[in-house]
């Protein structure tokens, strides 16, 4: 009984994660496609840059009362609110721009509506998992859902600019409709068990308000797990930094053809990531594996700073990003397996909102470094170009090459730091299975 109960479950998951991995990819192509049509015809990269302003802050500002509700919904139920919701928006977005009336406040007023939905997704989804995946197979789970990450990450650029020349975004946003729908559908398919009615299941009941606070209560009663939480956010920090700048970086010393090129080796790589962690991810020490990754990582970073070579900087991205779907599953795993699955919307909804805040602080922070005290360290003749700069060259995008080695080695020692903390560095050993 027990194993047909776990084929069940599976097979249900598999069911879901394929409509998601379809849902996930259509996003990704009107991402890609509504970026093109906005810059083609503002010129300006404050819009592009507020579009993504307005699809974090909700996330931020939502996320934790989105993890309450979470916990007191129906799973299912939330996800399809959730993929609903997000496809009426991108239809308003089609009706608009079929009536020629689409206006850059429209998008980013929906582009803000979507991704208040969507803060709901990200804790269903992975309370969902948990739900339905007996607990040896979370890892592959988590793999699995990595994949459906990378697959977006590496067609969606590919195909999307395809479409937007073909069938122009109109036919690009029915195509992300229809996925959504192809969510629901797989969706309304699954039936998803009851959970039991533990001493769990009443964790931090009470008003809407305590609901969303006891994610927050929880976790700090837990060191291991806020320590966990807290390297994940300063990780996050860190990575943001690197993401806003590798553009700049790989344009001043190659074109925007090649940058395309290394974009999707990353691609790949994550998809390679993604496929090691469904395959191998089982078992114990995935905080071990989270931190060797992370180091990997870290090294990576310092190694694409070190000179302008497209050789390099590709080689470390394809790395980067093959332990990237390992760092991100190995902590979902050790939350899933430690926290209660009454609770993990809350808990899921705080990893959200304070990854997000990270990513902005970190944009505000890293851009004006890199424009106003590194790129003039680095310049020719710079007080740096005699000693520094024999070693990484001087000259544009020198000064964020310096930057991305400082940046490698504050994640490295991060890492290390992190590792020193014995509540962290044996979560899994000495903090009980929910």
């Amino acid at each position: 009984m027990a194993q047909h109960s776990t084929t069940i479950g599976m097979h249900l998951f598999i069911v879901i994660w394929f409509g998601e991995i379809i849902s996930v990819i259509g996003s990704g192509l009107t991402s890609f496609a509504l970026g093109i049509w906005v810059y083609q015809r503002t010129g300006s990269a404050t819009d592009l840059a507020l579009i993504s302003l307005f699809a974090t802050i909700p996330r931020i500002a939502i996320s934790p009362l989105a993890g309450a509700l979470v916990d007191r919904w129906n799973r299912r139920s939330c996800m399809i609110v959730s993929n609903s919701g997000a496809a009426v928006s991108i239809v308003a977005i089609a009706l608009l721009l079929a009536i020629h009336r689409l206006e850059m406040w429209h998008i980013y007023l929906l582009t803000a509506i979507s991704y208040t939905f969507n803060a709901f997704q990200l804790p269903a989804y992975t309370a969902a998992t948990t739900q339905l995946v007996p607990p040896q197979h979370l890892s592959r789970a988590s793999g699995m859902i990595q994949l459906g990450q990378a697959l977006a990450q590496l067609i969606s650029p590919v195909l999307g600019g395809l479409l937007v020349v073909s069938i122009q975004l109109q036919g690009v946003i029915l195509l992300d409709f229809t996925s959504f729908l192809c969510a629901i559908f797989t969706l309304l398919l699954a039936r998803f068990p009851d959970i039991k009615t533990t001493g769990a299941k009443k964790l931090g009941k009470g008003s809407l308000l305590s609901e969303a606070a006891y994610g927050f209560s929880y976790i700090t009663k837990r060191p291991g797990l806020l320590g966990l939480l807290i390297f994940f956010a300063a990780s996050n920090f860190l990575l943001g930094a690197v993401s806003v700048l590798t553009t700049p970086l790989v344009l001043s010393f190659t074109s925007p053809a090649v940058l395309g090129t290394i974009l999707s080796i990353s691609g790949i790589g994550m998809l390679v990531g993604s496929l090691v962690m469904g395959t191998w991810g089982g078992g114990q020490h995935q905080i071990n594996r989270m931190f060797g990754f992370m180091l990997l990582g870290g090294l990576c970073i310092l190694v694409a700073g070190l000179r302008p070579s497209i050789l390099l900087f590709a080689t470390a991205s394809f790395l980067f990003f093959v332990g990237l779907p390992l760092i991100n599953g190995s902590t979902i795993v050790i939350f899933q397996k430690k926290v209660p699955l009454a609770i993990q919307g809350r808990v899921f909804a705080l990893n959200t909102a304070l990854a997000g805040a990270s990513l902005p602080l970190s944009y505000a922070i890293t851009a004006p470094l890199a424009d106003h005290i590194f790129e003039p360290l680095m310049a020719t003749n710079s007080p740096l170009a005699g000693s520094i700069g024999q070693i990484i060259g001087v000259g544009p995008g020198r000064g964020i090459g310096l930057l991305f080695i400082i940046i490698g080695i504050l994640t490295m020692i991060t890492t290390v730091v992190a590792y020193q903390y014995p509540p962290l560095r044996f979560v899994e050993s000495e903090l009980p299975d929910a």
